[in-house]
């Protein structure tokens, strides 16, 4: 049967003709009931109708309610209403409906030789539904404050495994479903407080509202416009997670599927001012993932960027709150899921992390990266720094193809006096399930080291700092160097091997490293850090040092005095006192103790002393083979020569690390007083 209006028509006449004086009751029983949006399965009408009423009660149940079309299936649905007479030959009928365990509704149905009327009513909520008699197949539906639930039948049927959890719909939607067409939808919307996301989450949204003009189209094809405005709230569609402001942002969306293939999205508009105009076209595949994709980006105001559109992928990268400046237009293009080239223009571009970790100025050029042809392109700025070191103004030369961007000549960058060098340098962007990769050699020339220093908050070292690091390989927010760095430091060398710096702009950096020591002037070095006056020559090694969040949390270390033809080997009484204090020590002297302030510096013939740190404690140790006379648990960090002959020897091995860093901060504040045996 295409239209019920008749049989329940004839079932109402036929309680009122019915023989029963006292109450006229008649029933109906339908196998299958077909109307242009939905079917009805096992349905029992039943009409009771006392004799002389003006109104009788109606009872409709069935066991299945499916609009195929637009996803809704309903089981064991009841709906009693009380029936009465209207012009036109008409009928209305309004009570209580309820499908299964669900909450009831109230159902409001009028119908007569002109038309069909139905309302939905569930608190301030409502639907309005009405369908002509003239035109059958137009079904014009009326949305008024509607939960944003009562439509997730459509969005399923739209998009699997999607859920609204929140929001309301106000709108007027007109339904077409003829006999030998496509159901279509269409019509204004007005969406406020939506919320949603998908089967994993990692599609979401939260608060969002707008006005859109809807068009749906569901055939042997599916197609969706909608085109509006957007205005408050925030979503995150993988890593890109979007604020939305307050003022209205253009949306425009067509897609299409053939259900097996995925979508098609031939038109693509994001128009939020000057901050971000995006236009282009995509690809999903039928698990929903991006197959191609073809955008064209502008933003003439890159500040209010990042706190919109990239704080999410900058979070990533440990770069969350850095602040962008200036303009830029990018042309990005994938291919069966893979980047395929990418151009990027920038104008009067700047960068500054608000930690200070890094920023660049006057950042202008092009960028340009390539899977197939190659292509040539070029960057530069006008100052940079990192983590307090300035860089001055450099031009990047880049070739791309084969999937990665290359260093057409090296980079020769001016630092701290002298210059960072870097060549063959290798970008490879994230793709599929891999991260970014980078490979570069580096050398150092000519650096400053004293300029360094105070950029970095260091006693104020002197010297200079060259080396050449081979190749460096970034990956998984590591670093690792080959090769090393060579310090020219107070008259000898530090050497840096094994180096690898992990996470180095994300939470808790970690650096570690190997490093050496020779010959360093001990007289410099101890001026420098206020260790009183050492005069001697200083070698040693730091081996497995491990610093998080520049913080060190393990190394073993060992420092030893060396000989030196023509250099003295004397020590002050203030150094005395420091390196006492530090290593928890007392001054042992052949002397009578109190004799031992009269003098100002005594001869040496050995300093050593050691720390290894693990678990925030250091074991100290002093020199090899030493302090076996004083208890096995003693050892010798100076050990005297002449007259006086003063030793100083350790009696505490294992230290707390933060307490030995402020005995550290003490003697070189002068802090400390001698402790005499």
């Amino acid at each position: 049967m295409r239209h019920p209006y008749p049989l329940l028509s004839l079932c109402i006449a036929a309680a009122l003709v019915a023989p029963n004086v006292q109450a006229r009751t008649a029933k109906l029983r339908i196998a299958r009931l077909t109307t242009p949006v939905a079917t009805l399965e096992h349905v029992q009408v039943q009409l009771s109708w006392q004799d002389g009423a003006e109104t009788g009660d109606l009872r409709i149940h069935a066991d299945r309610v499916d609009a195929a079309d637009l996803g809704y299936h309903y089981r064991d649905v009841v709906w009693q209403c009380n029936l009465k007479r209207v012009p036109d030959n008409g009928w209305q009928c309004a009570g209580a409906a309820r499908s299964g365990g669900a909450a009831p509704l109230q159902l409001a149905l009028r119908f007569d030789d002109a038309a069909l009327t139905a309302e939905l009513n569930q608190g301030q909520a409502r639907l309005a539904l009405e369908r002509r008699t003239l035109t059958p197949a137009l079904t014009t539906l009326v949305l008024t404050r509607a939960p944003l639930q009562w439509a997730q039948a459509l969005l399923t049927q739209a998009w699997p495994g999607a859920s609204f959890s929140a929001g309301t719909l106000d709108g007027r939607l007109a339904i077409t479903a003829p006999a030998s067409a496509p159901l279509t939808v269409s019509g204004p919307l007005q969406v406020q407080g939506l919320a949603l996301s998908n089967a994993d989450s990692s599609i979401a949204g939260d608060k969002l509202g707008g006005r859109f003009t809807l068009d749906y189209a569901n055939g042997a094809d599916t197609r969706v416009a909608l085109a509006g405005e957007l205005q408050g709230g925030e979503f995150l569609v993988g890593s890109t997670y979007v604020v939305l402001p307050p003022t209205p942002v253009g949306l425009h969306i067509e897609a299409r599927s053939n259900g097996t293939s995925g979508w098609e999205l031939p038109r693509i508009e994001w128009q939020d001012g000057d901050v971000l105009a995006t236009t282009g076209r995509a690809s999903l595949a039928p698990d929903g993932s991006l197959r191609a994709l073809d955008l064209q980006t502008h933003s003439g105001d890159l500040g209010p960027v990042r706190p919109r559109y990239l704080s999410g992928w900058l979070g990533l990268l440990g770069m969350g709150e850095v602040e962008l400046r200036g303009a830029v237009d990018i042309h990005t293009r994938l291919a069966d899921g893979q980047l395929a080239e990418v151009t990027a223009i920038l104008r009067d571009t700047g960068l500054h992390d608000p930690a200070s970790r890094f920023g660049f100025n006057g950042l202008r050029g092009e960028l340009r990266y390539s899977a197939d042809a190659p292509v040539d392109s070029a960057l530069q700025w006008d100052a940079g720094e990192l983590y307090g070191l300035q860089f001055g103004a450099a031009v990047l030369s880049f070739t791309s193809s084969d999937g990665s961007l290359r260093s057409r000549q090296p980079w020769s960058v001016p630092m701290q006096g002298g210059t960072l060098r870097l060549n063959d340098v290798v970008i490879r962007p994230a793709h599929a399930d891999k991260g970014a990769d980078i490979r570069f050699g580096m050398a150092l020339e000519g650096i400053d080291f004293g300029k360094v220093s105070h950029a970095l908050g260091l006693p104020a070292f002197t010297g200079v700092l060259a080396g050449e690091i081979p190749s460096a390989h970034y990956a998984n927010d590591r670093i690792d160097f080959d090769g090393g760095l060579a310090l020219h430091l107070f008259d000898g060398k530090v050497a840096f091997s094994s180096l690898a710096l992990e996470r180095p702009f994300g939470s808790a950096p970690s650096l570690s490293a190997d490093i050496a020591l020779a010959g360093l002037d001990l007289q410099r070095l101890t001026e420098v850090l206020g260790f009183g006056s050492i005069s001697g020559r200083l070698a040693g090694r730091i081996d497995g040092l491990r610093l998080v969040d520049w913080t060190p949390v393990a190394f073993d270390a060992q420092f030893t005095t060396m000989k030196a033809r023509g250099v003295p080997q004397r020590i002050s009484q203030r150094a005395v006192q420091d390196i006492g204090s530090v290593g928890d020590s007392s001054f042992v002297s052949s002397l009578q103790g109190k004799a031992i302030a009269l003098f100002s510096d005594f001869g040496y013939r050995r300093i050593g002393i050691g720390c290894r740190l693990e678990n925030e404690v250091c074991t100290m140790s002093g020199l090899p083979d030493s302090g076996g006379a004083q208890g096995a648990n003693a050892f010798t960090i100076v050990e005297g020569s002449g007259v006086p002959r003063l030793d100083v020897i350790g009696f505490n091995r294992a230290v707390d690390w933060k307490t030995l860093v402020e005995r550290l901060i003490a003697a070189g504040k002068g802090e400390v007083a001698p402790v005499i045996k």
